[in-house]
């Protein structure tokens, strides 16, 4: 049976509709492409998969009615099911903390895994708010090495948000596992599917979206490419997006694909923010 594409998912605090949206800043993250993304997107749909979720631009630009989210990054995703299961308390830690450059090498500093989900849930967010442009991105031993940015007095804590997005996703699965994993398990006719990869790198400088231990490599790439071609032959709706490069434009020369220009805000210099381009796979 299919649902209609859209649902609202708001909450209303005092006089103001808060809308829920990305509760992290997220390297790679879609917000500037939802204008042409939301081109390619059925009218209907089953349910919606996304399997590389990151920030879930699209997710909670379209707010599904039923969504399988997944990601490889654990603390991203125990942040996710932290707030859609248990955001009070998460709200409770969030409030405790401030912008303090102590505080924040504190928090650094400590062991993940001797924290439960939601103090882990709560030093994941701080740390994505006052961190270096919301970069996200962990040496070889998994350990999360990205300094302090330079903020005024960032907002570590919005509770508005915060509850919204807990409502957007009550009737999300949501999984940290191998992509693979989460199509093969999920995926069926009539599903639409976004897939937003690991970048291939254009230069030896641009990995910088490296957000798990892990590395994804051209193989990756191509097989990646055959799982789309597995997903349409089942029915599903595809769409992904990737760096403009030649490997990636002759990895996809027998699809359509879609030449769009974007910016990223990762240079710590502002003049080296400039526009480049991207490509969405249909």
């Amino acid at each position: 049976m299919f649902v209609t594409a859209q649902k609202t998912t708001k909450i209303i605090s005092g006089s103001k509709i808060v809308k829920a949206e990305p509760f992290v800043k997220w390297a790679g993250g879609k917000r500037q492409l939802l204008p042409e993304l939301r081109k390619y997107i059925p009218t209907y749909f089953d349910r919606y998969i996304e399997p590389f979720v990151g920030g879930g631009a699209l997710f909670f630009d379209l707010l599904p009615d039923r969504a399988v989210l997944n990601d490889s990054n654990d603390e991203l995703i125990n942040a996710y099911l932290v707030i859609r299961d248990n955001v009070d308390e998460l709200i409770e830690n969030l409030e405790k903390y401030k912008y303090c450059p102590d505080l924040y090498y504190e928090l650094r500093e400590q062991d993940p895994s001797r924290l439960d989900s939601v103090s882990l849930s709560a030093r994941f967010i701080y740390l994505n708010k006052c961190c270096f442009n919301g970069l996200y991105r962990v040496n070889k031993a998994g350990k999360f090495n990205v300094p302090i940015g330079s903020y005024v007095n960032p907002r570590i804590c919005d509770s508005e948000k915060l509850r919204a997005v807990s409502c957007a996703l009550q009737d999300s699965i949501i999984e940290c596992s191998d992509y693979k994993e989460i199509l093969y398990k999920y995926a069926r006719k009539g599903d639409f599917i976004y897939i937003d990869p690991p970048y291939h790198p254009i230069s030896k400088y641009s990995d910088f979206k490296r957000y798990t231990k892990e590395f994804f490599y051209e193989e990756d790439q191509c097989a990646l490419k055959d799982i789309i071609l597995d997903l349409k032959k089942c029915g599903c709706s595809v769409v992904a997006s990737n760096s403009y490069c030649d490997f990636v434009l002759e990895l996809y020369k027998d699809f359509q694909i879609e030449i769009v220009e974007t910016k990223r805000y990762i240079n710590k210099h502002a003049a080296g923010r400039n526009a480049i381009q991207e490509v969405i796979i249909l």
